[in-house]
C-alpha cells in the first residue's frame, strides 16, 4: 500500500509539473502521448519544409539540408534514449511506448541525411563517395552509425522481436554505440566549435549511465524518497 501511495504521489507531482509547464492535464497527455510523439518526430521535417517554402535554405541549400537532417536524427536518438530514464524517474510508462516511434524517426532523418549526401552532394558518383569515406574520418563515423541504425530500424517491429527472442534486446543495445558514433561524426564534422556536439555527447552519456541497473535502482529509490 505504501508503494502504491508513493506511486500516486509521484504521478501527482508529475501532473502538477506538466500542468504548470504545458497547461495540460496528465491524463490528456497520457491518452494522446503517441500522437504527441509523432508530432515531435515530424516537427523537424515541418521546419525544413517551411524554410524551403519561404526561401530560407541559405546560399548552400545542400549543406543546409544535410546539417538539418543530421541534427534531427541526433535529437531523435536522444529522445529515444531518454524514454526509459523518464519512466524510471517519473513513473511515466507512456514514454516507453514512444521509444520505437522516436527510434524510427531517428532512422528516417538519418536516411534523409545519407540520401542527400549520396544523391545531391555526390550525385551517386560511387568512386567519389568511396574516396570521401576513406579520406574523411567524419564520413566514416557517420556511415558506421547509419549501418548500425539500419538493422535496428528493420527489426524494430513486434514480428522481429518475437522471432529473435533474447537476441532482439542484444541487437538493439547497439543503439548505444550508434548514438556515440553519431556524436563523433558531428564533432569531427564541425572541427572548430565543438561545444554543441559535446553537449549532445554529454547528454547521451548521462542517459546511458542512467540505464545501468545499479544507477537505475538508485534513481527509482530517489523517486520514492522525493515522493515521500
Amino acid at each position: 500500500m505504501a508503494v502504491k501511495n508513493m506511486d500516486e504521489l509521484v504521478a501527482r507531482r508529475l501532473e502538477l509539473s506538466l500542468r504548470s509547464a504545458l497547461g495540460l492535464p496528465l491524463r490528456w497527455i497520457q491518452r494522446n502521448f503517441r500522437w504527441l510523439a509523432h508530432g515531435i518526430g515530424l516537427l523537424p521535417l515541418g521546419l525544413i519544409l517551411f524554410t524551403g517554402v519561404t526561401s530560407g535554405l541559405t546560399v548552400n541549400p545542400i549543406q543546409f539540408l544535410t546539417l538539418r537532417t543530421g541534427k534531427a536524427a541526433l535529437i531523435m536518438v536522444v529522445l529515444t534514449l531518454a524514454c526509459t530514464p523518464v519512466n524510471t524517474l517519473f513513473h511515466f510508462k507512456e514514454a516507453l511506448t514512444a521509444r520505437r516511434t522516436f527510434g524510427l524517426y531517428s532512422f528516417f532523418y538519418a536516411f534523409l541525411h545519407v540520401s542527400i549526401f549520396v544523391g545531391l552532394d555526390y550525385v551517386f558518383d560511387l568512386k567519389l563517395i568511396v574516396d570521401s569515406v576513406l579520406e574523411k574520418r567524419y564520413i566514416l563515423a557517420g556511415l558506421g552509425a547509419f549501418l548500425i541504425f539500419l538493422p535496428l530500424a528493420v527489426t524494430s517491429f513486434d514480428w522481429w522481436k518475437k522471432r529473435l527472442g533474447k537476441n532482439w534486446k542484444r541487437l538493439h543495445r547497439m543503439v548505444y554505440l550508434g548514438a556515440l558514433l553519431a556524436v563523433v561524426h558531428y564533432t569531427w564534422l564541425v572541427k572548430s566549435d565543438i561545444r554543441v556536439p559535446l553537449l549532445y555527447g554529454a547528454g547521451i552519456v548521462i542517459l546511458l549511465v542512467m540505464r545501468i541497473p545499479a544507477v537505475r535502482r538508485k534513481l527509482a529509490n530517489l523517486k520514492f524518497r522525493r515522493a515521500g
